[in-house]
């Protein structure tokens, strides 16, 4: 059947083209007689129809208009055309004959008008009647009696335009209105598609009124704008109710609509109740939201006609009306309130928080929304003050924002939170109380703990490091000068960072125990408050709250981590002369390495950074000193491989010999320890050969010369040249010797420090007369 349909189309369509085309060779005659009079063909065959009709009647216009240079009587023409036989053709060639006629100007081109849009009353049929009078608007377009036009007339010339234009309109309307009354109820869903495709008819009207130049603000507001919407309301048909209050909109300028803004907004209640009025409205705001930021010198203008408050009145009254309206169209609506909001009354954030608070509350009750049209809606909602003030300060001062949030599930919260953070690193924002920390935290939980019961471990790898660095780089950007609100900061973030389960503590702490440490030496070397327990915030406060974020961060387990950050805040506590705290810091990092570290290479490394730590300490006296120095002389002769122990050992030497301090100076033991190093080189060359067959290479003597010539420069009495030039003379032996492994780094590195000592050796004074003795 549909089938058959489509062919009997094409039939007919084909046979109409072809009587056209025969027709046209006589056009004089009766063009039109039985073409366009058809109703077998769908609207969209009959389009293609009627442009092909157009285009010949065009050639027509053209031909009339040759006939009357000739000395034909245009009225004669006008008159003859009358006499066709069938109304529809009749009433083109009339139309066609009638733009002639105006063109001449023997008659007021408002008469001419006036009669051409009455006499196609004559056609009742919806399809047949709506083409007819859009040949009849396209052919008097640039030909109505408009201010300052060709064709103006007397005093009522503009209105005479807009009379015409509109009654067209309003003709035009009823026939698109009844098409979806033509045929069986089975078809309403083509015919509403087929509606569609024709809008653009019935809207270029409105585009035409709003390009006649005498349509001032006035006018528009008294006639044109009342009749318009009139008719829009009294048609009561819900396509082209949404698509007139469209057009309204995008074709007549912005001014009128703010100036007119009562009368638009009185007449969206009235439209039918399936009509998409979210969307009508929040292109209105748009619009005029677009209209604010084009120039601060319209903004008065807002203010005069009270938009805020009518747009405001008119949303919650449409939200009432449609009682059933999607969660996705209230979120909608005050999006686009809280935009224009933002644009005519930035500085107005009571403004803004009253259209949150109204969505707070039309959403109550509605629970977590899971709609994604819905959501995404709220992430709009809730990142346009961010992008308008680039300041989550001000937005915290938003009371009704964080209730908002209530709204979201655990994963939108978590895409709100990256947006506000990233809005915050971007623009550096500078969060300085704790209390704003305290709202901003509660506002980014999606980043800081699990919520829904959702779990880390479902979420990619990769995105949940850059997530939380996100928050660590923002726990960095916290800051304030005075040091007791700075310390109430750091208390609020790791009273939240502490909630974050054990996948996000390793990156969150390290962030909040350097921040912490910056406090530190920002108070470094201030005094205690002798006067009880209200002290002001002091080193020995910030490092108990360090010692018990870091004692969770142990237990997590990430023992490496921890212990690192041990060695930094006992670094922190000798600057600050604190002995106890510094010496419990290094207790803790000597526990974890004992208990917790057992990789070999990462004794290694952590070894090497107790010393490198212990080397820089000052604060302690001899006993701590000793008991810290003996422990990692004896770590470092523990180490599994044997160039490890070696490299230890020879680090250790550097905690006898600090340059600037005098009574720190011990070259005995720098001496037992170098010693001790070669010993261990040594036996390390006899495994090698025992196991091997053949003795490694001679790196390990080679820094263990490098080391006594460091202590020899720095006057240690232990290191003399006698024991250099025995260190040369092996490492020379072992190079030498058949069972060495050859190695050209380690040749390169003995050539090198031989050409330091000839170097030195070259400088003369103190420094060459020391190393002259030293044979090379």
């Amino acid at each position: 059947m549909i089938s058959d349909g489509v062919e009997d189309e094409e039939k007919w369509l084909a046979a109409g083209i072809a009587g056209l085309q025969q027709n046209a060779f006589y056009m004089h005659r009766s063009l039109m007689l039985s073409e366009l009079r058809t109703s077998k063909l769908s609207p969209h065959k009959y389009y293609d129809l009627y442009m092909r009709a157009f285009d010949e009647l065009r050639k027509l216009e053209i031909f009339f208009m040759e006939e009357t240079k000739r000395g034909c009587s245009i009225i004669d023409l006008y008159e003859l055309v009358q006499h066709a036989g069938n109304i529809l053709p009749r009433l083109y060639l009339l139309c066609t004959v009638g733009s002639v006629y105006i063109k001449s100007k023997e008659a007021p081109a408002k008469d001419i008008l006036k009669d051409l849009v009455e006499m196609c009353r004559g056609i009742q049929h919806p399809l047949r009647g709506l083409f007819l009078r859009s040949y009849l608007s396209q052919v008097s377009r640039d030909k109505l009696p408009d201010i300052g036009s060709e064709y103006e007339g007397d005093a009522d010339t503009v209105i005479d335009a807009v009379e015409f234009v509109l009654q067209n309109f309003t003709e035009m309307n009823k026939l698109w209105v009844r098409m979806q009354h033509q045929g069986p109820a089975r078809d309403k869903e083509k015919r509403e598609k087929e509606r569609s495709e024709l809008r653009d008819l019935v809207g270029k009207n409105l585009h035409i009124l709003s390009q006649v130049e005498g349509v001032d603000l006035d006018m528009y507001k008294d006639i044109v704008l009342p009749r318009v919407l009139e008719q829009v309301v009294n048609c009561k048909d819900e396509i082209a109710q949404f698509y007139l209050m469209e057009c309204i909109i995008q074709v007549f300028p912005d001014e009128y609509h703010l100036q007119t803004l009562d009368v638009l907004l009185g007449a969206c209640p009235q439209l039918q109740p399936s009509v998409d009025i979210k969307t009508v409205l929040s292109q209105l705001m748009e619009r005029l939201s677009n209209y604010a930021a084009s120039s601060a010198e319209v903004l008065p203008e807002f203010l005069q006609v009270e938009a805020f408050s009518k747009l405001s009145k008119a949303i919650g009254k449409v939200i009432e009306a449609q009682v059933d309206m999607p969660t996705v169209g209230v979120v909608t609506l005050y999006s686009a309130l809280l935009t224009f909001t933002l644009h005519v009354h930035p500085d107005r954030l009571d403004y803004a928080d009253l259209v949150l608070g109204a969505c707070v509350k039309k959403l109550s009750g509605r629970g977590k929304i899971e709609d994604s049209k819905a959501t995404k809606q709220i992430v709009a909602l809730l990142s346009a003050p961010l992008e308008k003030y680039n300041d989550i300060v001000t937005t915290l001062k938003l009371s009704n924002y964080s209730h908002v949030m209530e709204y979201l599930d655990g994963e939108t919260i978590k895409v709100m939170a990256t947006v506000i953070v990233q809005s915050i690193t971007k623009n550096k924002t500078q969060i300085s109380t704790a209390d704003n920390v305290e709202a901003l935290f509660e506002l980014i939980r999606g980043l800081i703990k699990d919520l829904d019961g959702s779990l880390p471990d479902e979420v990619d790898e990769d995105d949940f490091k850059e997530e939380q660095s996100s928050v660590a780089r923002l726990i960095q950007m916290l800051y304030n000068d005075d040091p007791d609100e700075m310390f109430k900061i750091i208390s609020t973030v790791k009273k939240h960072i502490l909630t974050g389960g054990i996948k996000r503590l390793p990156f969150t702490v390290p962030a909040l125990v350097f921040s912490s440490l910056k406090l530190v030496r920002q108070l470094q070397g201030q005094e205690e408050n002798p006067f009880g327990d209200e002290t002001p915030t002091t080193p020995k406060k910030i490092f108990q709250l360090l010692t018990q974020t870091i004692e969770i961060l142990s237990s997590v387990p990430a023992p490496e981590l921890a212990f690192r950050l041990y060695l930094q805040c006992a670094e922190a506590a000798n600057d600050c002369d604190l002995e106890p705290v510094a010496y419990e810091f290094f207790t803790q990092a000597y526990i974890l390495y004992e208990e917790e570290i057992s990789d070999s290479k990462a004794q290694v490394t952590a070894l090497h950074l107790i010393i490198g730590t212990l080397q820089k300490m000052h604060v302690f006296g001899v006993e701590n000193r000793d008991t810290l120095t003996h422990k990692a002389t004896g770590y470092s002769a523990k180490l599994l491989k044997k160039p490890d122990q070696c490299r230890a050992v020879y680090a250790c030497s550097h905690l006898f010999w600090l340059d600037d301090h005098d009574n720190m100076k011990d070259g005995e033991r720098v001496m037992l320890c170098l010693k001790r190093a070669l010993r261990i080189a040594n036996a390390a060359q006899q495994m090698s050969n025992a196991t091997r067959g053949s003795t490694g290479p001679v790196s390990l003597f080679i820094e263990i010369l490098n080391k006594y010539l460091y202590f020899f420069e720095k006057g240690n009495p232990q290191i003399t040249v006698a024991t250099i030039q025995g260190l040369i003379e092996l490492i020379t032996t072992e190079m030498q010797s058949d069972t060495t492994t050859p190695d050209s780094s380690a040749d390169a590195f003995f050539a090198s420090t031989l050409r330091y000592i000839e170097f030195q050796k070259q400088k003369g004074g103190a420094v060459g007369e020391k190393y002259e003795p030293i044979k090379v």
